[in-house]
């Protein structure tokens, strides 16, 4: 009667464990991270007698959870890379509407400035025209500046948003290693996975993964080690590092992502990826460094041709075309690791060849090398040293070397970062604007040859001699040059059909057959207030073709850029739409192995209900059967 009882009571033991765990099943149905919970119940070892082996009831072995470490890491990279694409893709919304705006993007703005010198060119005697043309240069100033604070205010948010990043990832690391600490500690003393605390950390690890990419490692322990970027330890057992957010080497303004270990910060931003962190910084990498040089390279060029040009006209006083615009220099930093004492400074020599990215110089002890600080790209480097001071040339930058450096020095090169900054207008005078040709031709009215005379150029007016003068065909095939007093400029020029005729600055071209006596006039043009033959040329500055190789224009440029950045936009979108679909589908995947099914657990209860209440009839039979041998005693 006694093994009855026993077994009797190890079945409502059992079945009483059992039914506290499906009914902490239900309690936690709707718990964030919560997995299914089962009891595992084994037979008891039998008893050997002389009529067979005679059973000693259940006993319960172990509580496991549902869990799927296939579905888990599947749930745990789709949600890396969702958080990623949509943190792209709300960033990048806001960088396409400031640029790609019909009406005051940055296309707009350039081709209005375009059509102000267009109408000016209609007009160029016009004060009120001339007028519109600055007022037009100020507003394409101010709009550039507007994206510049634009895309400054994108660089703060992002760099804010990194430093919260951080300090979130190393709070949700830490109290991973405490529970690592906890289910350890557990399971040593209880020889049973503490599964309560581990699917707390599971939910930790998940949350984790919604911020920033990871990989994980499971222990003999229970522990599990977190491992970000390249294989960088987060979580090692119950240690936890500290990820830190904080300017570059060169204090650029650029954050970096550092983990601090004993042995020192160990920069990892160009290892991370996924998550809210890994969506900031792809933002920042593919999207908004290029915005800021793409702003500074079209103001920084524009600039330059509108000067260019405007010094290879004359103004309305007939005197040589000055500066219109002035930008910001280039931006020489200096890592706080260099040894040396030596200072850069550097300008823009070519801005048809100039790298629009940052680059990195560095020394060797030798030599200089300067690299594309995106790429990695090397750029040559022409050095010239003098008095004590090296000049490096290359990559579109004229760079100077003074002090002395020590092998390893770098210096981060900058060479557009502050033109928009130092993008002003130079002048508030209309009569500045020079409109008109340098120089003004003309064939004589008692020629008798078909030959005809362009315009004339003057490529470089600083090596311009001003004067009036007149070309003379002593023969139909040779010339004479001489300036308004008579005296001999070109004495027996040899004329070809076509060629380029060249002296004092000016160059001009003569087709056709002169005949001899023929005299063409080729004089300064300081009262040609009505030539608009330059200010075509600076309306025409936009599709003036000067990057790559000559292929590509201002206008070009930008609205490429404008299209990419609508491309990236559209296809973050697009990611972020389709990643969501995928953890839907893996979150959905993972819940129908751990998560409760309410109707599942009611039918459990009932069973084991059902079971509990035989058990414990049982027990009452066993207590019927004893009291039966007593009373017959």
């Amino acid at each position: 009667m006694s093994d009855m009882l026993s077994t009797g009571v190890s079945g409502l033991l059992a079945f009483q464990k059992a039914l506290a765990t499906v009914s902490h099943n239900i309690a936690n149905a709707n718990t964030p991270g919560y997995s299914r919970q089962s009891v595992h119940l084994a037979t008891n070892p039998a008893e050997p007698t002389g009529g067979g082996w005679i059973g000693n009831g259940v006993s319960s072995t172990t509580v496991t959870r549902a869990y799927n470490g296939f579905l888990v890491g599947q749930t745990l990279s789709a949600s890396s890379s969702y958080n990623q694409f949509d943190t792209v893709s709300n960033l990048a919304s806001s960088l396409n509407n400031l640029f790609g705006d019909s009406s005051t993007g940055l296309s707009a703005t350039l081709q209005g400035f375009s059509q102000a010198v267009q109408t000016m060119a209609n007009a160029p005697s016009q004060t009120t025209a001339r007028q519109a043309v600055l007022n037009q240069a100020q507003t394409l100033i101010s709009q550039f500046k507007s994206y510049e604070s634009s895309l400054h205010s994108l660089d703060n948010q992002i760099g804010t948003q990194l430093g919260t990043e951080a300090s979130t990832i190393t709070s949700l690391a830490k109290n991973i290693a405490s529970l690592n600490q906890q289910i350890s500690a557990a399971q040593a003393s209880m020889q049973q996975p503490p599964n309560d605390l581990m699917d707390q950390r599971d939910q930790l690890i998940s949350q984790l993964a919604g911020h920033i990419n990871v990989n994980t490692v499971t222990q003999s322990d229970g522990s599990i080690n977190v491992y970000i970027g390249n294989g960088q330890s987060l979580v090692v057992g119950t240690s936890a590092m500290t990820l830190a957010a904080g300017s570059d080497t060169f204090n650029s303004g650029q954050m970096r992502l550092s983990v601090l270990t004993s042995n020192g910060a160990v920069d990892v931003t160009q290892s991370l990826s996924g998550g809210t962190v890994g969506g900031l910084l792809q933002f920042q990498e593919q999207m908004l460094q290029p915005a800021h040089n793409v702003l500074g390279q079209a103001a920084a060029t524009l600039a330059n041709l509108v000067n260019t040009q405007n010094a290879a006209g004359l103004d309305q006083s007939g005197a040589i075309g000055g500066p219109l615009l002035a930008v910001g220099g280039v931006r020489v930093l200096t890592s706080d690791t260099n040894q040396g004492s030596a200072n850069v400074a550097g300008v823009i020599g070519d801005f048809t060849t100039l790298n629009a990215n940052d680059g990195i110089l560095r020394y060797d002890g030798t030599q200089w090398s300067l690299a594309d600080a995106t790429s990695g790209k090397s750029q040559a480097l022409t050095a010239s040293t003098s008095g004590g001071t090296t000049t490096l040339t290359g990559g579109g930058l004229v760079l100077t070397v003074t002090g002395a450096a020590q092998a390893g020095d770098r210096f981060l090169v900058q060479p557009l970062s502050q033109a928009v900054s130092g993008l002003t207008l130079l002048t508030t005078d209309p009569a500045k604007l020079a409109a008109a040709a340098p120089v003004a031709t003309g064939a004589g009215a008692t020629n008798t040859g078909t030959g005809a005379i362009d315009g004339g150029t003057v490529p470089t007016t600083t090596t311009w001699v001003r004067g009036n003068y007149t070309v003379q065909f002593t023969s139909p095939s040779t010339y004479t040059i001489k300036d308004a007093s008579g005296a001999t400029v070109v004495a027996n020029g040899s004329y070809t059909d076509g060629a380029t005729i060249n002296f004092r600055g000016i160059q001009v071209v003569i087709s056709g057959a002169p005949a001899t006596g023929d005299s063409f006039a080729v004089n300064d043009n300081a009262n040609g207030t009505g030539d608009n033959r330059n200010a075509l040329k600076l309306a025409g500055l936009l599709n003036q073709k000067v990057f790559a190789g000559g292929t590509q224009s201002v206008a070009d440029l930008v609205n490429a850029y404008v299209g990419t950045v609508g491309l990236q936009t559209s296809q973050a979108q697009n990611g972020a739409t389709a990643q969501q679909n995928l953890l839907t589908s893996a979150q959905t995947a993972q819940q129908g192995v751990s998560g409760v099914n309410l109707d599942e657990e009611a039918a459990n209860m009932l069973k084991l209900q059902q079971a509990y209440q035989a058990a414990a009839q049982v027990i009452k039979i066993s207590d019927s059967l004893f009291q039966s041998l007593i009373n017959a005693f």
